[in-house]
C-alpha cells in the first residue's frame, strides 16, 4: 500500500521568500505526526499545499498514491482539513452548515449528527455560527473536518482557543482515531506534540530540522527536553 502522505521535493515561494524548502517526507496509516515549529516556519503553507488549497512552486504531493496535482478530486476526497481560523458561514446555524458540508461531500445527514456528537457541539446545533465562542467555532471546524470519515486528517492548530477541558476532549478524540487514520497536526504547542503525537517533524524556515519520536529528537540534539531541542533547532542559525 502506498504511503498515506508523500511529498517529493516540495517547494513554495512567495515572491523571493521561500516558505517551504525542498520538503520530503512520508506518513503512514496509524501515525499521528506533529508538525512543530515557530510562527512563520512554513507549517500552514505546507498544510495548505497538501490539501490542494495552494499549488506548490515545484514538487509533488501524493495521497495514498494519488497525485494531488494531476487528480485533485480523488486525492482531496481522502482528506479532512481543519484550517487555521476555521472559515465558516456566520449566518448559518451549526446544523445547517454541517448538513451543507455533508451534501458537498456526498455523505448522509446522519453523519452530521455523529460528527457533532464526537466534537461535543450537539448543544449548539441550532445556534447561528456568528453567536458562538471561539472554542465552539473551533469545534465546529473540527466536526466538518471529520464528516466524511477521511483516512487522512490535517489539523492546523486544532486546540487553538479551547479551554483545558475542551483541549483534553479533542486530544482524546484524536488519539482514539490513531488506528484508522493518518493525522498531521500543525502546532507550536510543545505539550500537544508530546502528549498525542507518536512522531514529531520540527521545521524552521521551511526546512526539516528533525524528524522522529520525542526521544529520538532529544538524543539527536543532546538535550533533556523538547523545549530545549526546539530552542536549539530554531535559533542556532541566528546565533551562528
Amino acid at each position: 500500500m502506498p504511503a498515506a502522505i508523500n511529498t517529493v521535493n516540495l517547494n513554495k515561494f512567495f515572491g523571493e521568500n521561500k516558505a517551504v524548502d525542498n520538503f520530503n517526507f512520508t506518513a503512514q496509516k496509524g501515525e499521528i505526526i506533529a508538525l512543530l515549529g515557530p510562527n512563520g516556519a512554513g507549517k500552514s503553507t505546507l498544510m495548505n499545499m497538501i490539501t490542494g488549497y495552494l499549488a506548490p512552486t515545484s514538487g509533488d504531493i501524493f495521497i495514498f498514491g494519488e497525485n494531488i496535482k494531476t487528480d485533485p478530486a480523488k486525492a482531496k476526497s481522502l482528506i479532512g482539513f481543519l484550517p487555521e481560523g476555521s472559515p465558516l458561514y456566520p449566518d448559518m446555524s451549526v446544523r445547517a452548515f454541517l448538513r451543507y458540508m455533508a451534501e458537498l461531500r456526498g455523505v448522509s445527514r446522519q453523519r452530521t449528527e455523529e460528527a457533532a456528537a464526537l466534537a461535543n457541539i450537539t448543544p449548539v446545533l441550532e445556534q447561528k455560527i456568528e453567536t458562538l465562542s471561539k472554542g465552539y467555532l473551533r469545534r465546529v471546524g473540527f466536526a466538518q473536518s471529520i464528516l466524511s470519515d477521511p483516512p487522512v486528517l490535517l489539523l492546523d492548530e486544532p486546540t487553538d482557543g479551547l479551554d483545558p477541558n475542551q483541549k483534553t476532549h479533542i486530544r482524546r478524540l484524536i488519539d482514539g482515531m490513531r488506528k484508522e487514520k493518518t493525522i498531521l497536526i500543525s502546532t507550536h504547542l510543545l505539550e500537544e506534540a508530546e502528549t498525542i503525537c507518536s512522531r514529531i517533524i520540527l521545521i524552521n524556515k521551511g526546512k526539516i530540522r528533525a524528524d522522529g519520536s520525542c526521544r529520538n529528537i532529544l538524543e539527536q540534539t543532546g538535550t533533556n527536553s523538547l523545549f530545549q531541542a526546539f530552542r536549539k533547532l530554531t535559533t542556532e542559525e541566528e546565533t551562528a
